[in-house]
């Protein structure tokens, strides 16, 4: 989380974007993979891991996913959100710890996406 606070520090889009291509692929898993996956397709991913640590991989996809939606225009902005709200959503359900900001950062989403008629 703290490498992603430094990121979201960068000012120009092009250094934000090579730096979370440089944080898929060192938390979570191939860049490529992970931007372009389909929600099935991304849990399918997930499952290779251990409970414990799929949670964890989750909830860094899903601030990834946050992150980067802020880097992209439509209609990838939108997909993004939608793997973003997901996976904030599954952790909120699955998980065994409540988060005021995941809760926060879901109601944003939300927010986001009807704007733009979803």
């Amino acid at each position: 989380m703290a490498a992603l606070a430094r990121m979201l520090e960068k000012k120009e889009v092009s250094d934000r974007r090579e730096a979370l291509i440089e944080m898929y692929n060192q938390y979570v898993g191939p860049y490529t993979l992970y931007h372009n996956a389909t929600i099935d397709v991304m849990m399918r991913a997930l499952e290779s891991y251990e409970e414990d640590e799929r949670l964890q991989r989750m909830e860094m996809l899903a601030e990834l996913y946050y992150a980067e939606a802020d880097t992209v225009g439509q209609p990838d902005r939108d997909f993004l959100l939608e793997k973003s709200f997901f996976l904030f959503e599954w952790i909120d359900r699955k998980g065994n710890t409540f988060s005021f900001e995941r809760r926060n950062k879901m109601q944003k989403i939300k927010g986001q996406l009807a704007e733009n008629g979803f």
